[in-house]
């Protein structure tokens, strides 16, 4: 028999990649799209498509991330606003309260927020900076590790990323000029800039390289370049900081003489 995509790799691999890439996109594309049109109503719409974004990085994330909806606690007491989509550290960090109506994920604990939309317009950007603005805008504590040959220093804290996902780009150029002006007002504060996003009508951007430069991905295999590119970010902010558990117990102590 006869190994077609071996021999098809071997004459072109960088082709072979983009069309399976490419496969992958228009399949998971299909999945969100054909499931958010089945559902007329908006409210059951929103958390439909929520949902779907959620279960496709779940997918597609490893495990030592997880991926859910909820709000972001500081050990101040202080939270975020509903957050559509939170990818957190499952590894070292439990949530700290789980019902069935709320999850309450601490700051700490966050590599990243996306607010899940229809579309990508100038209001909904700006919807998403405000979400992401209400978690970075939370306090996070580090405190140092101890191991055998000594202690770790306090790790630095990382910016949170902060993006937007949606079926479809409303600017009939997509990632145009309209689009850049738009990420240029909103990247006028850290706490309030977008990172990264993904459209599905036009592809997926990022401004992850050195210099802040706006990386957009091929319409035809948008999503799959967003899942690599978010991937390579999260590698690169390394583990959570080691949280000051203290600092929460606090707020349950009682007074001492």
């Amino acid at each position: 028999m006869v190994n077609i995509a071996k021999r098809h790799s071997e004459s072109d691999g960088p082709g072979f990649l983009r069309e399976a890439f490419a496969r992958v996109h228009k399949r998971l594309a299909f999945e969100l799209m054909h499931a958010a049109e089945t559902i007329t109503h908006d409210g059951e719409r929103g958390r439909s498509t929520e949902n779907d974004w959620i279960s496709i990085l779940r997918s597609y994330l490893p495990k030592r991330y997880a991926v859910d909806g909820g709000i972001a606690v500081d050990s101040m007491g202080r939270t975020s606003d509903q957050l559509d989509v939170i990818i957190f550290d499952q590894q070292y960090t439990p949530t700290l309260l789980e019902t069935a109506t709320i999850r309450l994920i601490p700051a700490e604990a966050i590599y990243a927020v996306f607010d899940a939309k229809p579309q990508i317009n100038a209001t909904n950007l700006a919807y998403a900076s405000d979400k992401a603005a209400s978690v970075r805008r939370l306090r996070r504590t580090s405190v140092p590790i101890p191991h055998a040959g000594g202690v770790y220093p306090a790790k630095a804290i990382f910016p949170i990323v902060g993006g937007i996902l949606a079926e479809k780009v409303e600017w009939s150029g997509g990632f145009s000029r309209a689009f850049r002006d738009q990420m240029s007002l909103l990247a006028v504060a850290p706490e309030t800039r977008i990172d990264c996003g993904c459209g599905l009508s036009h592809g997926a951007f990022d401004v992850f390289d050195e210099g802040d430069r706006l990386s957009i991905g091929r319409q035809e295999a948008g999503l799959v370049f967003f899942l690599f590119r978010l991937l390579n970010k999260l590698q690169s902010l390394g583990t959570v900081p080691a949280i000051d558990w203290n600092a929460y117990a606090a707020l349950l102590d009682v007074e001492r003489d």
